[in-house]
């Protein structure tokens, strides 16, 4: 059994060469068509070829972009397609965990591909990393980001497809609230699906791990809750250090601007390990940032801080 420090190891990954072809797909809930044609368009001016899978546009049952099983023939067809070099989610919302029984790991493990997703796709993506050892990007989605002028943080994007190292700091919104430095595998995504998948067989393994969480809309009392019940079941065993996201709209109306910083200090108030807070990842109102998940990253909380991305996630 591996250590709380130890991950799986990685997957190889190929670069990915400008005009390559990108599958396009929803595993959980449908999107605008007008946010999704921008979505393709802005894909298509940074040079790649984007293909939606046959139920990409989908609308329902429910919330859904079609059923369990026609989502999942999209997901497994995007990763069998020699054709497709990465994966690219067009949205959030809702329905992915209903694909996580039966994903089909040797077919993705003998063709390993991107997977460039977050919120709801969180659960599959950190399925996929402790299973497979395929890295998870945690970035842009189609019609979430790449619709919108100034939605996708460029450089982080194009460097974790091209297997560079980076670095982000304030401009990408970080900043220190406890000091220190880790360093460790980074890890995470979206703290209320990570939150919802504990007691189930695909409950992610944050021990140990330089962990990342962001949400959006949940107020500082229900973040508190959520953290809470990371920590007593045992989530947070070992965590070299914490990033959080830009917690986009996770405020109380009438409370002080800084008391989701002071839930999130209290909540660590008994531990030494190094706290930064504001990076656009995930839900953010701008400049979407890649983070990718099973590498070896340091985060420096200072008076500037930063998060190094030490490994990349593809190879030549």
């Amino acid at each position: 059994m591996r250590s709380l420090a130890e991950s799986m190891p990685l997957l190889q990954l190929r670069p990915i060469p400008n005009g390559a072809g990108v599958s396009v797909l929803s595993p959980a809930s449908f999107a605008n068509h007008d946010r999704l044609d921008r979505g393709l368009t802005g894909l298509r001016n940074i040079g790649f070829n984007p293909m939606l899978g046959t139920h990409t546009q989908t609308c329902g049952p429910l919330f859904f972009a079609g059923s369990s099983q026609q989502r999942l023939a999209d997901f497994h067809g995007a990763f069998a397609d020699a054709d497709t070099a990465f994966v690219a989610a067009v949205r959030g919302g809702y329905g992915s965990n209903y694909l996580l029984t039966d994903l089909d790991l040797e077919l993705i493990r003998n063709h390993p591909k991107p997977f460039f997703a977050y919120s709801d796709m969180t659960g599959i993506q950190l399925h996929l990393l402790d299973k497979l050892g395929l890295p998870a990007f945690h970035g842009p989605m189609v019609a979430a980001d790449f619709h919108l002028e100034g939605g996708v943080h460029l450089p982080s994007f194009l460097a974790a497809l091209s297997g560079e190292t980076y670095r982000l700091a304030s401009a990408e919104g970080l900043r220190a609230l406890k000091p220190g430095t880790a360093r460790g595998t980074l890890y995470g995504g979206c703290l209320s699906i990570i939150v919802s998948l504990l007691g189930t067989p695909w409950e992610p393994a944050t021990e140990g791990k330089l962990l990342f969480l962001e949400d959006t809309g949940a107020k500082p009392y229900q973040i508190d809750r959520m953290l809470w019940q990371l920590r007593n079941a045992g989530k947070l065993a070992g965590v070299r250090g914490i990033v959080f996201g830009e917690m986009l709209d996770c405020s109380s109306p009438g409370a002080p601007p800084n008391l989701l910083d002071e839930v999130i200090l209290r909540a660590f108030s008994d531990s030494e390990i190094p706290i930064a807070t504001g990076l656009r990842s995930g839900h953010v109102s701008r400049e979407n940032v890649t983070l990718t998940f099973g590498v070896e990253a340091e985060i420096i909380a200072a008076d500037e801080a930063k998060l190094n991305i030490l490994q990349p996630a593809v190879t030549s």
